[in-house]
């Protein structure tokens, strides 16, 4: 069985993927984090919130996508 691993998940990401990782993680909807996190937001006066997405947002590392090259054929 495979460990869990939290990564920001730029193919589904708004901003910078933070949201959809932490969806991916938790097996849930990254609309449901995405609102969470405004809450969130609103309710600390913007700022505590923005430095915790801005540390997630240094922290957390990139999900690895395998490349795929396309061949172009004429």
């Amino acid at each position: 069985m495979q460990k869990k691993r939290l990564k920001r998940d730029e193919e589904k990401a708004v901003i910078s993927g933070v949201m959809a990782g932490l969806a991916e993680y938790f097996d849930q909807d990254p609309v449901l984090f995405r609102i969470i996190a405004i809450v969130f937001l609103v309710l600390t006066g913007f700022f505590p919130g923005l430095l915790f997405y801005l540390a997630a947002w240094i922290l957390m590392p990139k999900q690895k996508r395998p490349r795929v090259d396309y061949e172009v054929v004429e």
